[in-house]
């Protein structure tokens, strides 16, 4: 029996390279650290923007690292095991993660803030250009 591929549709024409992306980045989101993505509407002259924001209550500045990968946003955090006194009960584990969100072709990072606990990340999303193209059709003689 064959498997059916994530994007196994004979509409979607060229996708075939992005099942491994899609196989790779199921693989690397296990849940943690939960977040939203939400929508920043049009104000004055700016463009609508993406904002994904990660609850990363524990780490540190220097402890996130955000990288931009063929059109892979990666975030990763680790977490050094401190040892501040003698500790009777350890609820809180050092973790590491790493979250990885596929984005458009022509997506770009406008900059992140940590604040409280949150890592808000900020993506302008491009303004698609409608373009019609005439294809001439010729005729076999």
């Amino acid at each position: 029996m064959s498997r059916m591929k994530p994007v196994a549709t004979p509409l979607l024409l060229g996708f075939e390279s992005n099942d491994s992306i899609l196989a790779q980045i199921a693989r690397t989101n296990d849940g943690y650290p939960p977040y939203d993505i939400e929508r920043l509407r049009k104000t004055g002259g700016n463009p609508d923007r993406l904002r994904i924001t990660l609850a990363v209550a524990g780490f540190s500045e220097s402890e996130l690292e955000i990288s931009l990968q063929a059109n892979r946003l990666v975030v990763r955090g680790r977490q050094a095991d401190r040892v501040d006194g003698d500790l009777l009960f350890r609820g809180i584990a050092a973790r590491q993660f790493q979250r990885v969100f596929l984005l458009a072709e022509g997506m770009d990072v406008l900059g992140a803030t940590l604040k409280n606990g949150l890592l808000s990340i900020d993506l302008v999303r491009p303004e698609p250009a409608q373009v019609v193209k005439k294809i001439n059709i010729s005729t076999a003689q």
